[in-house]
């Protein structure tokens, strides 16, 4: 079998997946609608809300290993935050934060400049009053909308959501909505995954 191993920058309001189950009469934009390579699917998901980078392939062994939380593969994101956060609750999500019953792992978090991102449509409300912060998650896990719970767990809620890496592999280069080949370079360390 000829394995396929695409990297795509989701768009913000585009669906984790190909076909579109949702409410009838309703039509959302899917995957569909960028990636024309048939048979590949994602490795993990990004909520609708949420942008950025996505594996996809069509190689059911190296999907298991990069989504199953037994193997702690790295994920980083940028994370924009309402207000300004202080070094305690950065500190808590460092050291894990507990979310629907259960204590997340530990997370590298670092403070951001403001990164260079294309803009978002449509753009996150804008409040004259309330300061906004960037942050780089980095965690080892995937649970269901776990950034947005974790900031919201210490009291800074999340505005925007890019996913920036998988593992080694960078958003880089990618406008919304375009995808390419992964690079011999990028394929070298995931095939050892397999072995």
């Amino acid at each position: 079998m000829s394995y396929r191993y695409l990297l795509f920058h989701k768009p913000y309001d585009v669906l984790c997946q190909f076909t579109d189950d949702g409410v009838e009469g309703l039509k959302r934009r899917t995957l569909k609608d960028y990636v024309s390579v048939p048979g590949v699917y994602p490795v993990g998901r990004l909520d609708r809300d949420s942008e950025g980078l996505l594996l996809l392939t069509n190689h059911g062994a190296l999907q298991h290993r990069l989504s199953d939380p037994r193997f702690q593969h790295p994920r980083t994101y940028w994370v924009q935050v309402e207000r300004i956060p202080d070094e305690t609750a950065l500190n808590q999500l460092r050291q894990g934060v507990v979310i629907q019953g259960y204590k997340t792992r530990p997370a590298r978090v670092t403070r951001l400049l403001e990164p260079d991102l294309p803009p978002r449509e449509p753009p996150i409300r804008f409040r004259k009053t309330v300061p906004t912060a960037w942050l780089e998650l980095t965690l080892t896990e995937g649970r269901n909308r776990q950034v947005r719970r974790m900031t919201a767990a210490v009291n800074f809620p999340t505005l925007r959501l890019v996913r920036v890496a998988i593992a080694h592999l960078q958003l880089n280069g990618l406008q919304p909505g375009q995808w390419r080949d992964l690079t011999s370079e990028e394929l070298r360390p995931l095939q050892a995954l397999c072995q």
